[in-house]
This record gives structure tokens, C-alpha cells and sequence, in this order.
């Protein structure tokens, strides 16, 4: 443990960050970077089979299934964002991540988290058409609209990504660049920074509250008109 910590030091002062990761024993890094391993080859297979069935049988080229392919590409790119850099670390014995390394994986998790929790409001609304205005369904959402849902989820969780990814790497890191956690994001950075950054961190919790709570209230409405409608 203690070889350990001074390697970690030894490269404090270089432009490349370290990642603690979730445990110190070599057995027990192994045992869970095996398990999560066999969580990402299962989770690539089963969305990239997803795609493939929706993409090649007609009767699944419906608005619904359209944004359910675009949902499990999200879930494909995020788990490839951070699982791959986690076991090829733990495989070389090596825990340090680049500055450029470091800042795509921030910027592709906020994409992903922004855009994912918008799709599953734009697939909830989705549902609350086709069952509570059947007849209306094929008129409200055709091909444009669907696009349009799935565009805007990934353009707006894009451009929130980028403000955060850039306020974040413009950070001045004068201390330690040892990251206690096992992928860069910004909570993690933003403990590094030798900055005051209270206000920041203020906007970074309003910007969660909007991307949660938006979602989950349109979500719960509709949900709420479906099961009136069905009762």
C-alpha cells in the first residue's frame, strides 16, 4: 500500500491524472474487473442485437422502437465510455488516464446522462400518444416528430456537455491529480481544482435538478394519463 501511494506521488506533478478505482487489492481488482468485463461484453451484445432487430424487421420501424434504438446506443457508448479504460488499467497495472483522456470521458458521460434522461421523457410521451390518442397517434408522431425527439436529446445533451467539459478542463490543478474514483467526471475534478469553485458547483446541481426533474415529471404525467385512460 505504501509503494503504492509513493508511486502515485511520483507522478502528482505530471499532466496525466490518477485514477484510485474502487479497490486496492490485487484479487479483488481482478475478481470485479472480471465481473464487470462480463457485464460489458453482455451489454454491447444485447443492445447492438436490439438495433439489429429493429433495424431490419419493417414492423418494428415505429416511432417507439426508433427511440429505443437510439436509447441502447446511448447505453452502448456509455458503458464502452469507462469500462474498457477500468480493465485495461487494472490489466497493465497502470491507473493513469490522459488530460485529453479525462476530458472525453466527462464530456461523453454528460452527453449520454443529459441525453438519456430526455429520451426516456420523448419515449414516455411516446406511450401517453398511442394510448391515450390512438387515432390521433399516426399524425402526432410520424418520422419527423420521432427525429426531432431523438435529435433534440442528443443536441441539447450535447451543448450542456460542452459548457461543463470546457469550465471543468480550464481548471487550474496546482495540487494533487490523483482522482479518487474510477472514471473522471466533475465532481471528482472539481475536488482537485486550487480554485474556488462554489458557485460553479452550484450551477452543476441546478443543471442535475433540470435534466432529472424535467424528465421525470413528464414521465410521471404521462404515466399517470395512461393508467386514468386504462382504468
Amino acid at each position: 500500500m505504501g509503494k503504492f501511494m509513493m508511486g502515485l506521488e511520483n507522478h502528482t506533478y505530471s499532466s496525466d491524472f490518477i485514477l484510485m478505482g474502487l479497490f486496492f487489492s490485487s484479487k479483488t481488482n481482478l475478481l470485479f474487473y472480471s465481473f464487470i468485463l462480463i457485464i460489458l461484453i453482455m451489454t454491447v451484445v444485447e443492445n447492438t442485437v436490439m438495433i439489429l432487430l429493429i433495424h431490419r424487421d419493417p414492423r418494428l420501424h415505429t416511432p417507439m422502437y426508433f427511440l429505443l434504438s437510439h436509447l441502447s446506443y446511448m447505453d452502448i457508448l456509455h458503458i464502452s465510455n469507462i469500462v474498457p479504460k477500468m480493465v485495461t488499467n487494472i490489466l497493465l497495472g497502470s491507473r493513469t488516464i490522459s488530460f485529453a483522456g479525462c476530458g472525453f470521458q466527462i464530456f461523453l458521460s454528460l452527453t449520454l446522462l443529459g441525453g438519456e434522461c430526455l429520451l426516456l421523457a420523448a419515449m414516455s410521451c411516446d406511450r401517453y400518444v398511442a394510448i391515450c390518442h390512438p387515432l390521433r397517434y399516426p399524425i402526432l408522431m410520424n418520422g419527423y416528430v420521432s427525429s426531432l425527439m431523438a435529435t433534440g436529446s442528443w443536441l441539447v445533451g450535447t451543448i450542456n456537455s460542452i459548457v461543463h467539459t470546457a469550465y471543468t478542463l480550464h481548471l487550474p490543478f496546482c495540487g494533487s491529480r490523483i482522482i479518487d474514483h474510477f472514471f473522471c467526471e466533475v465532481p471528482a475534478m472539481l475536488k482537485l481544482s486550487c480554485v474556488d469553485t462554489t458557485h460553479y458547483e452550484r450551477g452543476v446541481y441546478v443543471s442535475g435538478i433540470i435534466f432529472l426533474l424535467i424528465p421525470f415529471s413528464l414521465i410521471l404525467a404521462s404515466y399517470v394519463q395512461v393508467l386514468l385512460t386504462v382504468l
